[in-house]
């Protein structure tokens, strides 16, 4: 590696973006080595999703440290197989990204299997194909790909799977997807993505342009209220999940819970309006509703 290698720049570019996400990837109280496997898991999960959406380092660098041409930098399926490519040297070889070399470890340490991470990858070429989704049951099965598959590798990493907890695990990632869709209609319009289903776009009498706008009018507002209350069903039929561990597992999932809530919260105080930009929670409100949470009264 020589002074001029981007790859350590680029990974910690990527990694830099946990910061802002609803939830605490791997906060300061969990174990050393959970940390690092967690930021390994995150770092592989963020950098599938930001070549699926074409929001990677500028200059091609993570194109060339997966053996893609410049000149097709900008071919997300393409790159998408890449990384398909690489993701298989980690169970067998030794992989080019540093994300991925950053991720082997975690792998082994863990005997995880191929099957969550190439779901990920499966639901980033979903998105190069389907832009709009019919029913909320056509979203849900996205979500098994997108979101589910990184509450399972956190139970995996953490070493308490059951299929219960996946269970519960499951219902609190599909809710956190479809709370950050709500956050995020007029940046996904922007990418010519909807993710709110269309039958109930055509319930609450909401066209496209309507989301188009500058705020949001009474149907887009009763429609995000709608979606919103079955992301918030969808985290108290999860919640349990927290109650079923201890330690300090317990406050990192309480964690994931909250910034869910606290998100819905924020949506809901600005009057369902997401349209201007996503409506964020604050600190205090997520210590509130972890608080809540570990209190077993929510």
């Amino acid at each position: 590696m020589t002074a001029t290698d981007p790859a350590p720049d680029l990974e910690r570019a990527t990694l830099d973006k946990a910061a802002s996400e609803n939830f605490p990837v791997a906060p300061f109280f969990l174990p050393r080595a959970w940390r690092e496997d967690l930021m390994a898991v995150y770092g592989f999960a963020r950098l599938v999703d930001d070549i699926g959406d074409g929001d990677l380092a500028p200059g091609g660098g993570d194109a060339r440290l997966l053996g893609v041409s410049p000149d097709a930098a900008e071919d997300r399926p393409a790159l998408l197989d890449a990384f398909e490519t690489d993701l298989r040297r980690v169970f067998d070889g030794t992989p080019r990204h540093p994300l991925l070399r950053r991720l082997q470890p975690t792998v082994r340490r863990h005997a995880l299997t191929p099957e969550p991470f190439l779901a990920l990858i499966a639901a980033n070429r979903q998105d190069q194909l389907v832009t709009r989704y019919e029913t909320y049951d056509d979203l849900l099965a996205y979500c098994e790909l997108s979101a589910n598959p990184v509450g399972r590798l956190v139970l995996a990493v953490t070493g308490t799977s059951t299929p219960e907890r996946i269970r519960l695990s499951d219902a609190i990632c599909t809710a956190l997807q479809i709370v950050e869709h709500l956050q995020d209609v007029a940046e996904d319009l922007g990418r010519d993505r909807i993710y709110l289903p269309a039958q109930d776009m055509k319930r609450f009498h909401v066209r496209e342009t309507d989301l188009a706008a500058r705020t949001a009018g009474a149907s887009v507002r009763a429609l995000v209220a709608y979606e919103a209350q079955r992301a918030r069903d969808l985290l108290n039929e999860g919640a349990p999940l927290v109650g079923s561990v201890h330690g300090r597992l317990k406050l990192l999932l309480a964690g994931f819970v909250a910034g869910g809530r606290a998100a819905i919260r924020a949506i809901a105080a600005a009057g369902f309006d997401v349209l201007p930009g996503p409506p964020e929670p604050g600190t205090f409100q997520l210590l509130r509703e972890a608080g809540v949470i570990l209190r077993g009264e929510g």
